[in-house]
């Protein structure tokens, strides 16, 4: 919870007083909205409300704190900048590891394990009149689901219930990679590089060498960042541009910390500034899938430069991710496992051999068949016996609520992504 939760709660109630409680709309569509247009304004408000609190939460998280700089980072923050610290996995609160589950949670989990996934939206829908007015994981379930399947109308829509009935801010639209994508990159170890609080020119070297890694797969933690220079936003620039490029996988944690900090440094009309850090928004707005405030920021972009703004254009392959509470490498799921395959299974064995724990990354993950799930943790109950640690992380609620119901949480350790 952010240091400013009370406010979230004060302004969601005076941005939506009149909004009805969820169950009532679930059962007398269409909204109780007067239109379309009011629905709308209402989000607007809903979405700046949280954006200026998560702005005020960055800044003060920024004097308060004073950590040390990540071990390997060889030097302390520049110019008085500091950050909070990530939060120790074992401090994370047991109804954020392992909310409550119901009959309506383990079925609707089970459809969409097997392909049905309409199934699985009625049933999580019905739910929410009842299990999802005290319980929010049918309602993350949902999200999850949507985002899945792409269809993001759906998900603005119960976000706004979400948002009024618990008097939070609404969760914002990432969608996952889609159950049913065909071209992937190749699942295995994940070059992980995490930034300090400054992003400046001394990052080229850092980024050379991700670029340069053989792993199929590259992360990126901005979670730490808290201020970045001309110099550091056209080192990164690049950077990221060869990896949208490539056919890597490429997970962004922390992206929205990085866009927070980006936002103030960028005037309209200012046109001798650096254009540098405009296009690494444009970029990371692009990265994360954003199209509608990447054209508002294209459209500031061609005012202050008086050049045609760049256009948009869907990733691949890219996902992003909550910042890691703990360093080292990871190894990456892919977006579907039908199956536990051969060669998955080989690499997963191969990655565990020269380690002590085991990380793999679910933030691509989009679905596991229930055969595939029972077979994928068999293979980690044996490496748990074997005397390792064992974590999935950035699990997606459906998939979560389906290896919890095969029994993983014992010597297997599940961490869902969080709303």
């Amino acid at each position: 919870m952010g240091l400013f939760s009370f406010l979230k709660k004060k302004n969601d109630a005076v941005a939506a007083p009149s909004w009805p409680p969820p169950e009532s709309r679930l059962r007398s569509e269409p909204s109780r909205l007067a239109s379309d247009a009011e629905r709308e304004r209402q989000r607007e408000i809903a979405r700046a409300t949280a954006a200026k609190i998560d702005e005020i939460e960055l800044e003060f998280a920024s004097d308060m704190f004073d950590d040390e700089p990540a071990w390997d980072s060889g030097r302390r923050p520049a110019n008085g900048v500091t950050v909070a610290a990530a939060p120790d996995p074992d401090d994370i609160p047991d109804q954020a590891a392992a909310p409550a589950s119901a009959p309506a949670v383990d079925e609707s989990a089970i459809l969409y394990a097997n392909g049905q996934s309409a199934a699985a939206e009625q049933l999580l829908r019905e739910s929410l009149a009842t299990l999802g007015r005290h319980e929010r994981l049918p309602w993350w379930m949902l999200f999850d689901l949507y985002q899945a399947d792409g269809r993001e109308e759906l998900f603005e829509s119960i976000a706004i219930d979400y948002a009024s009935h618990f008097e939070t801010s609404p969760p914002t639209w990432k969608p996952l990679a889609p159950a049913s994508v065909a071209s992937q990159p190749a699942q295995g170890l994940t070059a992980t590089e995490t930034f300090d609080t400054l992003l400046d020119a001394t990052v080229a070297p850092r980024l050379r060498r991700v670029l340069e890694a053989q792993a199929p797969n590259v992360r990126l933690d901005f979670g730490k960042v808290r201020s970045i220079d001309a110099d550091g936003a056209d080192c990164l620039l690049p950077a990221l541009q060869t990896l949208r490029a490539s056919d890597r996988g490429l997970v962004l944690a922390g992206a929205d910390t990085l866009i927070t900090t980006l936002r103030p440094m960028l005037v309209i009309g200012k046109r001798g500034a650096s254009p540098a850090p405009w296009l690494l928004l444009l970029e990371l707005l692009l990265l994360t899938n954003r199209e509608k405030d990447f054209e508002e920021a294209a459209m500031d972009y061609c005012v202050t430069y008086e050049v045609s703004p760049p256009s948009f254009e869907a990733p691949r392959h890219v996902s992003t991710a909550a910042p890691a509470p703990s360093h080292g490498d990871r190894f990456m799921l892919p977006a579907v496992i039908s199956s536990l395959d051969p060669a998955l299974t080989g690499a997963i064995e191969a990655y565990a051999a020269e380690r002590d724990a085991l990380v793999l990354d679910c933030s691509r993950l989009a679905r596991i068949e229930y055969a595939g799930a029972g077979s994928l943790l068999a293979r980690l109950d044996a490496q748990a016996a074997a005397g390792r640690t064992v974590e999935l992380r950035e699990l997606n609620h459906l998939v979560a609520a389906l290896l919890r119901l095969l029994g993983a949480g014992d010597s297997v350790r599940l961490y869902p992504h969080r709303y």
